[in-house]
């Protein structure tokens, strides 16, 4: 086996979260940073609220926005070739679609 491959490992390594809660665990990393715990995780809590990690939700409200937007906007140009469609023809356009 290879010598000095592995990287070192902490016995008593400390998690810190953001609501203030600390613990030990062996890890890699002498101190963890991490944004929820059994302390504060909406399951172990029983509260009813959302975890927005990395702005997920803001992402949908915005892609549902951006699709409104896009069904509009489509709806018109649909409404705009039907008036032209049904816009007087030329003569030479009305004997064109009897054939």
């Amino acid at each position: 086996m290879k010598a000095n491959i592995h990287p070192k490992f902490f016995d008593e390594a400390q998690v810190i979260c953001i609501c203030g809660n600390k613990f030990t665990t062996g890890s890699t990393e002498e101190v963890i940073h991490v944004e929820l715990c059994n302390k504060c995780h909406p399951f172990y809590t029983g509260e009813h609220r959302f975890v927005d990690r990395g702005s997920i939700i803001e992402k949908f409200v915005e892609k549902q926005k951006k699709a409104e937007a896009y069904k509009a906007t489509k709806k018109q140009k649909v409404d705009e070739k039907k008036k032209r469609d049904n816009a007087p023809k030329s003569l030479r356009e009305m004997l064109m679609g009897l054939k």
